[in-house]
């Protein structure tokens, strides 16, 4: 007869191990309601509707979790760098008091727009959100967070906007 207490050394079956994505915690994606409220705010549709990050594989949009506290020394950052080319990164710091023309500036990054370049964008300190189209042309949100590095390819349509925070730090290669 069994126990019904349960054995608490049990090694655990390997279904019983649930993977979690590290990318979960700095990197959310979901498609964006018509509305024409505060561009800063999440837009999600009713009901809500998360896109899975092999649906942004799909898309061309590449993701990882970093150690944006540890940017210079990364091992991790620094093995992407040197297998995609990357050879340089500045930063941004996108507030209303550290970015001139704050305003303007916002309004020019939320164009929808299109690089013939691939777009990196790696998020060191606070948070936004950049928009890309599918391809059936439904804009998906694809919010990053602090240790998200995404990027986004050439050819898709895309703009960028703050959270409600107000603030993010970014570089870009």
């Amino acid at each position: 007869m069994s126990s019904p207490i349960p054995d608490l050394m049990a090694v655990p079956k390997k279904a019983d191990v649930v993977s979690v994505d590290p990318r979960e915690e700095v990197i959310q994606a979901w498609y964006m309601d018509d509305s024409d409220a505060d561009q800063r705010l999440p837009h999600h549709r009713d009901p809500q509707e998360f896109v899975s990050f092999e649906k942004l594989d799909e898309l061309g949009v590449l993701s990882w979790r970093l150690d944006a506290d540890n940017y210079e020394t990364d091992p991790e950052l620094k093995k992407i760098r040197e297998d995609r080319g990357y050879s340089y990164m500045d930063f941004c710091e996108v507030c209303p008091e550290k970015l001139p023309n704050y305003e303007e500036k916002i309004k020019n990054f939320y164009e929808e727009h299109l690089h013939t370049d691939e777009d990196i964008r790696y998020c060191v300190a606070g948070s936004g959100y950049f928009d890309v189209r599918d391809r059936g042309e439904a804009w998906i949100r694809v919010w990053v967070k602090k240790g998200a590095m995404i990027v986004l390819p050439a050819g898709i349509y895309h703009r960028f906007t703050l959270d409600s925070d107000n603030y993010i730090k970014v570089g870009s290669e």
